[in-house]
């Protein structure tokens, strides 16, 4: 997508993704490793990157799982150039939900109970130094999280909050199974999609 002369940088904070993303940055066109890309174990809070050093940022449901979602929007804001573009998908709430969502870890490692409400993801981005910000409803039916078998969860950052999980429980191997079951228990009883949405987000860095 980048070109020949561009480069696509990945990031993510489990070691197993990016042995993954380097693996498959080897089998580019032709069967030759791709020479354009790169890859750091790093949060999203602190991009390891220099200041106004990439033109775009994507990001899916990521944001999500940041304990800090405003040091999160800072450093999208920062490694930015001017002119530089953000596109990213993520779960938001409509409304407040159930606490015994809010205050779930299965919940949580599945993308739901850290959703914030969409304008304040918007006002983060403003208050970040990001303008033009728009929101998009994708409308995806957020029940399908049920029904993925074999889904594990997504890995949710060490915090120190009480309601959260524990640094690791989201991946750990032993409790994505049971994970996976207490989530799909929880929406079975639940609509999701009367509180939340998956959003798409855009917004410029202007200067």
């Amino acid at each position: 997508k980048v070109g020949l002369t561009g480069k696509a940088i990945g990031i993510d904070m489990t070691p197993a993704m990016i042995e993954r993303a380097r693996r498959n940055a080897q089998q580019g066109p032709d069967g030759k490793p791709y020479g354009n890309v790169e890859f750091h174990l790093a949060t999203i809070d602190k991009l390891p990157l220099p200041d106004a050093s990439v033109d775009v940022v994507i990001s899916n449901c990521v944001i999500n799982l940041a304990p800090d979602k405003q040091a999160a929007f800072r450093e999208i804001a920062r490694v930015l150039k001017p002119g530089g573009r953000v596109a990213v998908s993520d779960i938001v709430l409509k409304t407040a939900m159930p606490e015994e969502l809010a205050d779930n870890a299965a919940a949580w490692c599945g993308c739901i109970a850290g959703a914030v409400p969409i304008a304040d993801y918007i006002a983060g981005f403003e208050a970040a130094g990001l303008s033009n910000v728009v929101a998009v409803d994708a409308k995806a039916d957020l029940n399908v999280y049920a029904k993925v078998e074999g889904q594990a969860a997504c890995c949710s950052p060490a915090t120190t909050s009480s309601r959260l999980p524990i640094a690791g429980y989201c991946c750990a191997a032993d409790d994505a199974v049971s994970l996976h079951m207490e989530l799909a228990g929880l929406l079975q009883r639940l609509d999701v999609n009367e509180f939340a949405a998956s959003m798409k987000v855009y917004a410029v860095k202007s200067r």
